[in-house]
């Protein structure tokens, strides 16, 4: 039973015809490209907003030093990690080159997630363009045995006919994969730069907050030094 559907399969990829070959090209780039993002993404956790809590709270409580030796080691697997520990490590910036450098280490790893999808986006442009191709070129042999022969039979036009078929549906099922693929993935790669977005946006107010407070103690003791030695 198993050869005879190798076997079939092998004759439908010989009925296709010429443009069978690069299909087949972009059927095992989309498989490879597909397969290796999974295994990225389920590789690396992308939860930002899981690791939030524990941050905001060490922030509040004035332990940087903490939030930094929980974060590091995760950050290897972590892009939610790898965002909160840039977040901490530069906690002493002003707010505005905190974000610059949040946004920077955010966009770094969307690209990292992202790698590949111009990829699919082109296979999945290409492959029914390349089936369509082979659709005009099966009705073209199709319509040249029509006219090399003195009697027409269903026979005659069959190969024609099969090429023009087989081309349209391979090329369409590549497209179809590719592009589904492409856009649940970048609907991960979305979710994570919304989240990633909101979290550090309010973990960056919290540390403005905190070091709004620490300012406004430094003031109330500067000003207080020379009002006690007037008084004296």
């Amino acid at each position: 039973m198993e050869g005879s559907a190798a076997f079939s399969l092998l004759e439908f990829f010989k009925l296709g015809g010429i443009f069978m070959w690069p299909l087949l090209v972009f059927s095992v780039a989309a498989a490879g490209l597909v397969i290796d993002r999974v295994f990225f993404f389920f590789r690396h956790n992308l939860r930002i907003d899981l690791l939030y809590p524990q941050v905001l709270e060490h922030i509040n409580g004035g332990n940087l030093g903490e939030a930094a030796e929980m974060l590091e080691p995760l950050t290897t697997r972590g892009m939610g990690a790898r965002v909160l520990f840039c977040l901490v490590k530069h906690a002493d910036l002003n707010e505005e080159r905190l974000e610059k450098a949040v946004e920077t280490e955010a966009l770094s790893c969307i690209n990292e997630m992202e790698t590949g999808f111009n990829f699919l986006t082109a296979i999945g442009s290409l492959a029914p363009l390349t089936g369509f191709l082979g659709t005009v070129s099966g009705m073209i042999g199709a319509f040249r045995s029509i006219a090399e022969a003195t009697e027409v039979n269903a026979q005659i036009v069959a190969n024609g006919i099969y090429e023009a078929l087989i081309t349209t549906v391979f090329g369409l099922i590549i497209a179809i994969i590719a592009m589904s693929a492409h856009y649940i993935l970048s609907s991960m790669a979305d979710r994570f730069a919304v989240r990633s977005e909101k979290v550090c946006s309010e973990l960056i107010t919290a540390l403005a907050k905190r070091s709004g407070i620490h300012s406004k103690t430094r003031g109330t003791k500067a000003l207080r030094g020379p009002a006690k030695k007037n008084a004296d």
